[in-house]
């Protein structure tokens, strides 16, 4: 893996530690060529045949007599050539590109709790979404053609009602870019942006998680309610008579707040709760199982002399004795948990990094193999 301290030509020659402790929520970076000569991952039409996909998270958005439309994909149809102003994007081409994924990787000096995915944006001359703001860190690396930036710091976020789209009401901007292929726009969160197409263009988008506390609160409150544990039932033996039978009482809500303040919660819970949460796949995410899997025995030989990886869609942490993959937690013995987490960081285990792993080690890899969520190195 890349040291912090290291300078990065994706970052502009500065490293990931100066660019987290100068730019990192704080404040705009554009890096010219930031990858030299770079070249598009997919062709255009290789990208709509994405967009027409069942599990492919996709949108298309259009600009018409100044009012914005956006249609949730499978995208089947694309406009016209000669219709001007839309917008084709396509969510998570990491999950079913290998290239794509391989330049996703090179943004892991980000922990993987907090690297999403990446976007690609196509847009005919003139296209965009509009002026906006995300809530959350974004790299937009030019991959085709020319996008026109304007960005500003604006502390008026509010936004035109009636949209599909959240379009700002009154975009200012202070600062204007021309990217060319190579060239790399860093924008920290709610920093107002937008992106216009100058002749046909595509734009990759490498995006960042930041759940909201609300989301984070109600999905913990949820992962409890499997763990609470309150044993007995409500009574009332010294129940007396009232004159107020609509009212509740207040024995009744002494009672309860009681119990209930009994509810606790560790950090343990918490370490599990994140994990499971933060790998847990997305709802379009299918993984491809092997059409002949390998005998538990055979996996386990070639295993030894091949190796594994993780497959690109597969989402894997580690914290203390607990792994966490794809929405699954287990605790690990201290052996096991080196190999566990090299694969984490690695994505990959050669034959050799295998051959200390315990049976329920290679028990839970010929599972995930042939789940689809690992695989044999070629």
């Amino acid at each position: 893996m890349q040291k912090n301290n290291s300078p990065l030509t994706l970052l502009g020659n500065i490293s990931p530690k100066q660019f987290f402790t100068e730019y990192w929520h704080k404040k705009p970076l554009l890096i010219r060529q930031a990858i030299p000569e770079f070249q598009p991952l997919l062709s255009k039409s290789e990208l709509f045949e994405l967009a027409a996909q069942d599990d492919v998270e996709s949108r298309l958005i259009t600009f018409f007599k100044k009012h914005w439309e956006m249609k949730n994909g499978p995208i089947s149809s694309i406009p016209v050539k000669e219709k001007k102003d839309w917008t084709l994007l396509v969510q998570g081409v990491n999950l079913h590109n290998d290239d794509a994924n391989e330049l996703l990787k090179q943004f892991r000096f980000v922990p993987d709790a907090r690297l999403d995915d990446l976007m690609i944006s196509y847009a005919v001359d003139g296209g965009g979404v509009g002026p906006h703001f995300d809530s959350y860190d974004v790299f937009l690396l030019q991959a085709h053609g020319q996008r026109r930036w304007q960005i500003g710091a604006q502390k008026n976020l509010s936004l035109i009602e009636g949209m599909p789209l959240k379009i700002l009401s009154h975009f200012e901007s202070d600062q204007e870019f021309i990217l060319e292929p190579g060239d790399m726009l860093y924008l920290p969160p709610q920093y107002a942006h937008d992106g216009v197409a100058i002749g046909e263009c595509m734009t990759y988008s490498i995006g960042f998680r930041a759940p909201s506390f609300q989301e984070l609160g109600e999905s913990f409150m949820n992962f409890m309610s499997e763990s609470i544990d309150l044993p007995g039932r409500y009574s009332d033996p010294d129940l007396k008579t009232t004159t107020k039978p609509a009212e509740i009482s207040t024995e009744l809500l002494t009672t309860l707040s009681e119990q209930i303040a009994k509810i606790r919660f560790t950090n343990d819970d918490i370490t599990i709760f994140l994990g499971e949460y933060l790998t847990e796949p997305k709802p379009n995410v299918y993984f491809d199982s092997p059409e002949k899997p390998l005998t538990p025995k055979r996996f386990e030989q070639a295993a030894l002399k091949k190796g594994v990886r993780l497959s690109r869609k597969t989402m894997m942490l580690y914290k203390g004795k607990h792994i966490f993959i794809n929405g699954e937690s287990f605790a690990v013995t201290t052996a096991d948990k080196d190999i566990l987490a090299t694969l984490a960081n690695q994505k990959n285990l050669a034959g050799s990094d295998l051959l200390g792993a315990s049976p329920d080690a290679m028990e839970a890899f010929c599972l995930w193999y042939e789940d689809g969520w690992l695989e044999l190195n070629p």
